[in-house]
Parts: C-alpha cells; sequence; structure tokens
C-alpha cells in the first residue's frame, strides 16, 4: 500500500488529503478560514495566520488511523495558476509545511497549482479520470477565478491554456456580494442556493460576454436595482444565479465555436450549485466534481501527486 499526501492552503480553506492507491479511497481533513461577520473574505496576512494556527491540527486528524510510513509522496498547491507571476502568500504556508515535510521522511515532493487540484478533484470524483488522456474544457469557477481553460491531458497530469475569463468580478465575489446584501453568511454559495430554489417566479437575465470572456460586475448593481423595486429575497436570489448560470452557458458556446466541442468539466466552488449544475449536465452532459470536491480541497492535489509519481516510476 502507498499514500499520497495533499496539502492545499488556498485563501478560504486549509486542507489536507491523502489517497490510498490500492483502494483508490480518498480521505479529506479541512477547515474553512474564519472570516468576521458581513465581511468579504480575508487579507493575505489573516489567512497566512490562520493556515499556520489551523494546518497542524488537520494534518494530525488525517494522519491519526494510518501508517505515516506508508506516505510515498507528498503533492502541495504552490500558486493559484499555473502560469508565470501567479502568486498569493498563502500558498506559502502549505508549500513551506510540505517541503519540511518531505526532507523529514526523505519522500519526494511534486508542487502544483490550485486550479490544476480543482480540475483533478473533479476527474477523479466525477469517475472521469480517462480525460487525463484527452483534450477538455474545463471551467474553473470560484471566488477567486472564473476562468476557463483548454486542459490537454498527459496522463500524469494536465496542460492548460487559457480560452476564457472574467474581464472584471469573480462568480463567487458576486454571489457573496449579492448573498451579503440579502443578510445572508459569507461565504454565501449555499444559503442563496437554498433561498433560489424557493423562488416560484421565472426569472430571465442577459449577461455581458465579449467573445469567450464575460463581465460579471453588474449583476451586482441589477440585484440592488430589484431590492429598491421591492422584489423578494428569493427572486433576487435566483436572479443573482440565474445570471451566472447563463453567463457560463453563453462563454461554453462560444467557446465550442472557436476550439470545437469537447468534454466539458465544471470545477470550484461555485460549481456546487445543483441549479447550474443540473442544467448544464442536461444540456452538455458536462461532468462536475461532487459537492465535497467543489469546494477548495487538497484532494485534487493528493491525486495529482499519485498519478505524477506513478508516471515517474514507469520512466
Amino acid at each position: 500500500m502507498s499514500l499520497y499526501l495533499g496539502i492545499d492552503t488556498s485563501n478560504y480553506t486549509t486542507s489536507t488529503a491523502l489517497y490510498d492507491s490500492e483502494t483508490g479511497l480518498l480521505r479529506q481533513c479541512k477547515r474553512l478560514l474564519p472570516v468576521k461577520e458581513g465581511q468579504l473574505g480575508l487579507r493575505q496576512s489573516d489567512a497566512v495566520f490562520h493556515h499556520t494556527a489551523q494546518l497542524h491540527a488537520l494534518f494530525a486528524e488525517l494522519v491519526e488511523p494510518v501508517d505515516t510510513s506508508q506516505i510515498a509522496a507528498i503533492g502541495v498547491s504552490s500558486r493559484p495558476r499555473p502560469v508565470e507571476g501567479s502568486y498569493m502568500p498563502c500558498f506559502t504556508v502549505g508549500e513551506n509545511t510540505a517541503k519540511i515535510l518531505s526532507a523529514a521522511l526523505k519522500i519526494p515532493l511534486h508542487t502544483f497549482s490550485h486550479q490544476e487540484g480543482h480540475i483533478a478533484a473533479a476527474l477523479f470524483s466525477a469517475g472521469r479520470t480517462d480525460l487525463f488522456r484527452e483534450t477538455f474544457l474545463a471551467f474553473h469557477v470560484s471566488g477567486g477565478t472564473t476562468e476557463a481553460v483548454i486542459a490537454h491531458g498527459e496522463d500524469c497530469g494536465f496542460s492548460l491554456e487559457l480560452a476564457a475569463r472574467t474581464l472584471d468580478l469573480n462568480a463567487g465575489q458576486a454571489i457573496d456580494r449579492v448573498g451579503l446584501m440579502l443578510g445572508l453568511h459569507f461565504p454565501c454559495g449555499k444559503e442563496l442556493e437554498q433561498l433560489a430554489l424557493q423562488n416560484d417566479t421565472p426569472v430571465k437575465a442577459r449577461p455581458t460576454v465579449k467573445g469567450c470572456d464575460c463581465c460579471l460586475s453588474g449583476v451586482e448593481n441589477l440585484c440592488q436595482k430589484l431590492m429598491r423595486e421591492g422584489k423578494d429575497k428569493p427572486y433576487i436570489a435566483a436572479f443573482c444565479l440565474e445570471y451566472i448560470r447563463a453567463t457560463l452557458d453563453q462563454m461554453t458556446k462560444a467557446i465550442f465555436e472557436k476550439y470545437g466541442v469537447m468534454s466539458a468539466v465544471y470545477a470550484g466552488g461555485v460549481m456546487s450549485d445543483t441549479i447550474i449544475k443540473n442544467s448544464f449536465e442536461e444540456k452538455y452532459n458536462a461532468v462536475f466534481a461532487e459537492p465535497s470536491f467543489s469546494t477548495d480541497n487538497a484532494a485534487g492535489i493528493a491525486y495529482l501527486c499519485y498519478r505524477k509519481s506513478l508516471c515517474t516510476l514507469q520512466r
């Protein structure tokens, strides 16, 4: 038996995971960073502090039931995206911890980007690891990122080519801003979805898409307008999510027109929304992560670590 450790210290979640290559099971231990009531996220200095304070406890919980001598390699997210200049201080907490463990345990260390981890987690949890050998479209939609990439599977992992992005606000930011406007708790995604499901009035939205790219900042102003007009909270929540759904739909169509139709994968915290998921599964036969693998997590990093290690041994 060989175990593969994954560590991810994103802007919102401290996360650890172990992939068991014998059973094919992934075990996760993760915790949201504390955000004060009414605030939209954290400063990087605060995120670094909270990761440092809680990573050791999550690691201890993760490895408590296992023989740590079976850990064959460590994977860690060292940056947000796999491009030059991509950097956020919060990822240094996980990377430095991984370096210490690698040196102490005398086992290999593999670094990946947070975005690669999200995509890998979606493929693993959806049972679509066959896409590691194909070219496919992957959306990464969260509070920190709204991008679509063309992923070229390389068996060990994949290379990513940017195909589309937001030109202003990220989808998760829009959801949180509207959610706080409606009196919800940060992060607001789950509560906003529950509120939207209470709406029984038809909702239409006209998103702003430029080529393959999108603009999402307008949804906050539109929701404020709806509130001034006296629309109820379920309707406003439904409008916000429909605006984002329609935006991603138009982006998907534009990308298919430019690059050709291919398998489509939707990853990131916003993609745990069942309203969007049900629509796209029906329309595009799309691949979505299971909910526990949609939000920030180290599971995809642990699984990428396994695949990278396997390829290294085979060379």
